[in-house]
């Protein structure tokens, strides 16, 4: 759930990016013909005391992963990148999760916590799979390398409302510390998203409902996206919610609203976000 910023091992990992998208990717697939499990085993998830461990907010998105798995195999991604490792419970399970039936995907995750970096490392490891893991601020040092190259983003951010001197400190707080209604990350993340997502890209994102997710929906959509909540998830602290972003063909046609919202696009997940029995108009 963590991002990150410590570029000097970037220049390395961005050379071998050129290798991969060149051709010679890494394939999963011999690997995880012996392996039975389609996500990752928590047994086999590397910790540290400042890596943030598979928590509700992790398995909810392996879980909404998992239910649009069907679709996920169709969709034929070639290339797969996680914003915010952690501890590689996430990377590791898509690449469990496609790789028995799926071939030549390349898998990419970043994290602002060098710690992180490497409990991802040794999760993919004892999992048999394979992935690119830089240590860097969400995708710094990597846009104009992977700019409309990425298939699937998947991202549990840092989405809790907290002070904004919390957001980017060292260690495990900047895995939850969200700024101001938890989206200060969030939203820094999302046009860097729209940047490396290719035409036919897909974004998974872990969003709280303190986050106004209605809204963050809405301002999507004026970059063209379309939006459907995947799976909802309630627990004793929070609100989940595992939101599925793609590109939308229709936008250009469709008409704007004076706020400026394309309605086609957004109605059918604001509708979904206002039958939900917590959710609230201001």
């Amino acid at each position: 759930m963590e991002d990150g910023v410590e570029v000097d091992s970037t220049q390395h990992e961005l050379n071998s990016t050129q290798t991969v998208l060149e051709g010679k990717q890494w394939s999963n697939k011999q690997v995880l013909r012996s392996t039975p499990f389609r996500t990752a085993q928590i047994r086999l998830v590397s910790s540290h005391p400042e890596v943030y461990e598979p928590c509700d907010d992790s398995f909810a998105l392996v879980d909404a992963l998992l239910s649009d798995r069907t679709n996920l195999l169709e969709h034929q991604p070639a290339l797969c990148m996680e914003v915010g490792c952690g501890s590689g419970y996430v990377i590791t399970s898509l690449a469990l999760i496609l790789g028995q039936e799926a071939n030549g995907i390349y898998y990419f995750a970043t994290d602002i916590n060098p710690h992180a970096v490497r409990a991802t490392h040794e999760t993919l490891e004892a999992h048999g799979v394979h992935a690119e893991v830089i240590s860097t601020d969400i995708a710094s040092g990597l846009q104009k390398r992977l700019a409309g190259l990425v298939d699937v983003m998947v991202v549990n951010p840092p989405y809790v409302p907290t002070p904004e001197y919390e957001v980017g400190c060292a260690g495990i707080t900047s895995a939850w510390a969200g700024g101001e209604n938890g989206r200060t990350v969030i939203d820094k993340i999302l046009p860097i998203a729209d940047n490396l997502l290719s035409d036919r890209g897909w974004l998974y994102m872990v969003i709280l409902s303190a986050n106004n997710p209605a809204q963050l929906c809405a301002q999507m959509s004026k970059r063209g996206y379309a939006a459907r909540i995947i799976l909802q998830r309630s627990t004793e602290e929070e609100n989940l919610h595992v939101v599925k972003f793609w590109r939308n063909s229709d936008t250009e046609s469709v008409a704007v609203t004076n706020s400026g919202i394309h309605t086609k696009v957004v109605e059918p997940v604001l509708s979904q976000f206002l039958r939900l029995p917590f959710w609230r108009r201001e």
